[in-house]
C-alpha cells in the first residue's frame, strides 16, 4: 500500500505580525514532523498574514517577508514545507514555497488572482504562469492557492493530467453563510474530475471584518470527503492519503490518457528530495462535524469579536445596554469570547425608558455575571433641550430631539473607553444599518459593530439558539426581551414598525435589493409598491451614514463597505 502522511497546519495568523506568524509556522513544522508527516503546509499568506492589503505597497514590508522567510526555510528539518508568502521576482505575487532542509526548492506563483466582493489582488500582485508537478521520488503532487481551484481547466487539472497523485490548495477564505457547504461540493467535484486527491488547507481566525472559518478538507479520487478538520479553530489536520487507490482509479478512466497529451507542454517539473519516511501506523482521519446555520453564525461572531479585540492590543469591551435583543445578543456573545470579566456594560434610561427594560437589562447582566452600571441621562437631555430651546423655539419636537438621548449615550460610552481602554462594542444590526435607523454620533459611535452584517430577523434565530444552549439554568436573555416588540425607546410609545416595515417583510426586501441586486419589479413579489419604494428609497440615501459606521464582522454573501460599494452621491433611482 503507497502511503503518505501530510499534514495541513489550519494556522491563526496576524497581519503584519512576521515573526509571531513565523513563529507559529515553526511550532507547527516540528509538530507535524513529529507526527510522522512528510509534508506540512500552511494557508495562503500565512507568512504576512491576509489580506495584507497596503502594506504591500511598502518595500520593506516586501522585503521583511523574504527575510522572515529565509528563517523559516532553515528550520525546515525532515519535513517538506508548503508556506504561503510574498514573493518579488521582480514584480510581486502571492507565492507558496516548497521549502526542504533549509532550501526554497521552488517557488509557485497563484495564476487566478479574484478581484471582487472582498477581493482586489489585482490591485497588488501580478499573476503567476509556471504550472509546476514535483516529483518527490516516485510520487507527484501539485500546489495551488486558492482561488486556482475554483476554475475547472485551472491549475489543478493541468497538474493532475501532469500525473501529481495529490494537491494542495492553500486558502486564505473568508466565512460567510452556507460558503462551508458550497465549497465541499465545489473540491468533491474537482477531486473526481481530476481523478485526484485534493487537500484543501484554510486558515482560521478574524482579521477587520473578515472572518477565516477553517475547515480544511481532504478529498480522495473518487470525490468522498475522508478528512476535516473543526471551524473556527486552529489545528493540525493529519492525513494519510493512499496514492495506491489513485493509480488504481486512473487506470480504469481512459479519458485521462487522452487530455493528457494535450497538456504535457503545459506543467514543469521540480524535483524535491523525499523527507526520511518514518514508519507509523495509518489513524482514521478526523472528520469534524459540520455546524447549523444558527451555531455557525454565532461561533463565526464570537470567533472575530475575540480576535479583533485580542490583535488589537484591547483587553476589555464596554456595551450600552437598552433592554432589547440587539444589545443582550452583544452581550451574550461578548461574554462568550471573552469571559465575563472583560465585559461592561451600561444601562443608560431617559424618561422614556420603559420599566421592562430595566428589568431586563439587569436580568441579563446576572444570567451572564458581568456588573452593569446605569447612568441616567435625563438631567443632560434636560439641559440640551434647554440650551436648543431658543432655536428650536416654535418647532414641533421630532427626530432631532429623540437622536440627542442616543448621542448622549454615545458620548457616555466613549468617555469610559477613553478612561479605562475599553472598545465600545456597537450594537446595530444590518437591517437597521440598511435603512439608516440608526443615529450618527450616537448609537453607531464606537470602535467595533459587531452585529452590523446580521439581520434583525437573523439576531433573533441567534438569540434563540444562544438561549437553547442554556438549558440547566434556563434562558441567558430573558424571554421578553425576545418577545417584546422592538423598539428604539426616543420617545412615548415608539415602535419600529412607526418607521419600518415589520422586519418579516423588511429583511427579505434587503437581501433582495442588497445582496441580489433585483429589480424594482422583482421585488413587488415580496411587498407592495409602497413600502418597496419606501424601503429603496432608505437604503438610497443611508450610504454617507454607513461610511462612518465602525467596522463589523461579515456573515453574509455581500456585507456593507468591503462588498457593496455605493456612491454617496447619486441621483439613480431603482424604482
Amino acid at each position: 500500500m503507497k502511503t503518505l502522511r501530510v499534514a495541513l497546519a489550519q494556522i491563526n495568523p496576524t497581519v503584519g505580525d512576521l515573526s509571531g506568524n513565523a513563529k507559529k509556522i515553526v511550532h507547527y513544522m516540528k509538530e507535524a514532523a513529529g507526527h510522522g508527516a512528510a509534508i506540512v503546509a500552511f494557508p495562503e499568506l500565512a507568512l504576512t498574514g491576509y489580506p495584507p492589503e497596503d502594506l504591500l505597497l511598502k518595500p520593506q514590508f516586501i522585503e521583511d517577508n523574504l527575510s522572515v522567510l529565509r528563517e523559516v526555510s532553515r528550520e525546515a528539518r525532515g519535513i517538506i514545507a508548503v508556506v504561503g508568502f510574498v514573493d518579488r521576482a521582480p514584480d510581486i505575487y502571492n507565492a507558496a514555497a516548497i521549502i526542504r532542509d533549509g532550501q526554497i526548492i521552488d517557488i509557485y506563483h497563484k495564476m487566478f488572482l479574484p478581484n471582487y466582493g472582498v477581493f482586489d489582488e489585482q490591485r497588488y500582485f501580478q499573476a503567476g504562469t509556471r504550472c509546476p508537478v514535483y516529483d518527490m521520488g516516485d510520487i507527484r503532487f501539485g500546489v495551488t492557492i486558492c482561488e486556482d481551484i475554483w476554475y475547472p481547466v485551472g491549475p489543478a487539472r493541468l497538474q493532475a493530467l501532469g500525473g501529481a497523485e495529490f494537491i494542495i490548495n492553500i486558502n486564505g477564505s473568508p466565512y460567510t453563510i452556507g460558503k462551508n457547504a458550497f465549497r465541499e461540493k465545489m473540491i468533491a467535484t474537482r477531486a473526481s474530475d481530476y481523478s485526484a486527491i485534493i487537500l484543501y488547507l484554510n486558515m482560521a481566525g478574524g482579521q477587520d471584518e473578515l472572518v477565516f472559518d477553517g475547515g480544511s478538507m481532504v478529498f480522495n479520487e473518487r470525490g468522498n470527503l475522508t478528512a476535516r478538520a473543526g471551524l473556527f479553530r486552529e489545528e493540525l489536520l493529519l492525513a494519510d492519503l493512499d496514492l495506491e487507490s489513485v493509480f488504481m482509479w486512473r487506470l480504469h478512466d481512459p479519458r485521462r490518457r487522452q487530455e493528457k497529451l494535450a497538456v504535457e507542454e503545459q506543467v514543469s517539473r521540480v524535483s524535491v528530495p523525499p523527507p526520511e519516511m518514518v514508519p507509523h501506523k495509518i489513524a482514521p482521519a478526523p472528520l469534524a462535524p459540520s455546524l447549523k446555520m444558527e451555531e455557525e453564525v454565532y461561533t463565526a461572531l464570537r470567533f472575530g469579536l475575540a480576535d479583533y479585540v485580542r490583535k488589537n492590543g484591547f483587553n476589555e469591551v464596554v456595551i450600552g445596554l437598552s433592554g432589547g435583543v440587539d444589545s443582550a445578543l452583544v452581550a451574550a456573545i461578548a461574554v462568550d469570547a471573552l469571559g465575563k470579566e472583560a465585559v461592561h456594560a451600561l444601562f443608560m434610561p431617559s424618561r422614556f425608558t420603559s420599566v421592562q427594560s430595566r428589568e431586563d437589562s439587569y436580568a441579563l447582566a446576572k444570567n451572564l455575571g458581568f456588573e452593569l452600571e446605569e447612568i441616567s441621562i435625563e438631567s443632560l437631555f434636560k439641559n440640551y433641550l434647554k440650551v436648543l430651546a431658543p432655536n428650536f423655539r416654535g418647532m414641533k419636537a421630532g427626530t432631532a430631539e429623540e437622536n440627542l438621548q442616543a448621542r448622549i449615550r454615545g458620548n457616555l460610552l466613549m468617555s469610559f473607553s477613553n478612561k479605562f481602554g475599553w472598545l465600545v462594542v456597537t450594537t446595530g444590526n444590518k437591517s437597521e444599518m440598511s435603512v439608516g435607523y440608526a443615529t450618527l454620533y450616537g448609537d453607531m459611535a464606537g470602535g467595533f459593530a459587531l452585529i452590523k452584517d446580521v439581520p434583525k430577523s437573523l439576531v433573533y434565530s441567534l438569540a434563540k439558539w444562544r438561549n437553547s444552549r442554556q438549558k440547566k439554568d434556563g434562558a441567558v436573555i430573558p424571554e421578553r426581551i425576545i418577545t417584546k416588540e422592538p423598539s428604539a425607546e426616543l420617545r412615548a410609545n415608539q415602535k419600529d414598525t412607526d418607521s419600518l416595515p415589520p422586519y418579516d417583510l423588511l429583511d427579505p426586501v434587503l437581501e433582495a435589493y442588497v445582496e441580489d441586486d433585483m429589480s424594482f419589479e422583482e421585488i413587488l413579489n415580496l411587498c407592495d409598491p409602497e413600502n418597496a419604494k419606501k424601503v429603496i428609497a432608505m437604503i438610497d440615501r443611508s450610504e454617507y451614514k454607513r461610511r462612518q459606521a465602525p467596522p463589523g464582522i461579515k456573515i453574509t454573501p455581500r456585507a456593507f463597505g468591503r462588498d457593496r460599494r455605493f456612491p454617496i452621491t447619486n441621483k439613480y433611482k431603482s424604482y
